[in-house]
């Protein structure tokens, strides 16, 4: 006997590219959670996951519900390509701790495709608890209006054109697609640095690719209402086999299984306290010489507070987010991801930041 959607727990998977905005959204979907008990995958790459830090330090976050923070990380690649080894069984732990759980986040990496994931959930021992309440893909907006699908598009695609065993890969706009025709909400993130009539040329951009049911919702500074990304109801597992994509194309014709995720390299640099002006010169540096399409990571300045640091192709930010904790180390903690990678000169370079004690 099947247990009805309505008494099963509902997931929200959100997927988009490197820069997109996936956590940015994520953090006000778990500050505004108004008490439920929400628990969180997320999906990404290098041993230091830096967004699911992020995300347990997002403020009013209730995830002290069970192990692990309610954060259940998954570092060793792409989700589509771990579903059997990673995601079942994280999803497993989770229908254990059904009584305790009112919803569940999925955050996939930048080059995730959402149909192996979604399709996952008509296994029996997840679909018998869960369901997949909507797919949210998030794209950048202001990419969008000046015609790139990402601001990092040039990088990736730089690092296709250089690898011959990438020409059976779909494209970055390919990918792209793939995740719309997945979405059963578009989400157009950093709208706030959008005229009206840029707006209205992302919308007719992104709605070509949307099939009639599939919404539309411009967001600015990640701000967003629960409300309408959630409770949904959707159960997108059902109408998952019927959605088609480019990656079935390529398997269709016999194609060897290959992402372009699995020619990134990962290098984690660990130091202690910095300059950060000098830290921000020796980045940029890196980021010139280097073939680096995703810096992420916190910094210690001596100040009270951690500095966040986040790059997504050339452009490189940072902030305060929370005082140090009395009991947790003062490091620095950076992982750089791209292509070729020295980690010999990147750990040099980064080196000459360092504040001598």
């Amino acid at each position: 006997m099947s247990t009805p959607t309505l008494s099963k727990i509902p997931a929200t998977v959100i997927t988009g590219f490197l820069g997109s905005g996936k956590t940015t959204l994520m953090s006000n979907l778990l500050k505004n959670a108004n008490g439920k008990r929400i628990a969180v995958i997320v999906n990404e790459f290098g041993e230091l996951d830096v967004d699911a830090e992020l995300l347990r330090n997002c403020g009013h976050c209730d995830l002290d519900h069970g192990g692990q923070n309610g954060i259940y990380e998954l570092a060793n690649g792409c989700i589509c390509c771990t579903v059997e080894e990673e995601f079942l069984p994280v999803m497993l732990e989770l229908v254990k701790r059904r009584d305790e759980i009112d919803h569940i986040l999925i955050e996939t990496s930048g080059l995730a495709l959402p149909k192996p994931l979604v399709q996952a959930f008509n296994w029996p021992e997840i679909k018998r608890w869960c369901t997949v309440d909507a797919v949210i893909t998030v794209v950048d907006g202001a990419a969008l209006s000046e015609g790139k699908v990402a601001h990092n598009e040039s990088d990736i695609e730089a690092q296709r054109r250089a690898d011959d065993s990438l020409d059976h890969d779909p494209t970055l706009a390919e990918l792209l697609e793939d995740q719309l025709d997945s979405a059963d909400l578009v989400v157009v993130s950093k709208s706030d640095l959008l005229s009206e009539e840029q707006k209205e040329h992302v919308r007719q951009r992104v709605q070509g690719h949307l099939s009639p049911r599939v919404k539309l919702l411009f967001l600015e500074n990640g701000e967003c209402d629960p409300a309408a990304l959630t409770g949904l109801g959707l159960e997108a597992e059902a109408r998952i086999e019927n959605v088609h994509t480019h990656h079935d194309d390529h398997h269709a014709e016999g194609r060897e299984h290959h992402h372009a995720h699995d020619d990134f390299d990962g290098v984690v640099v660990r130091l202690g306290q910095v300059n950060p002006e000098q830290l921000n010169k020796q980045l940029t540096h890196l980021l010139e010489t280097h073939n680096i399409y995703r810096i992420k990571g916190f910094v210690d300045t001596g100040k009270p507070m951690r500095m966040v640091v986040h790059c997504v192709g050339k452009r490189l930010d940072h902030y305060f987010d929370r005082p140090w904790k009395t009991d947790e180390a003062r490091l620095t903690r950076l992982v750089l991801i791209g292509r070729d990678l020295d980690q010999a000169k990147i750990e040099s370079s980064l080196g000459h930041a360092v504040i001598d004690s």
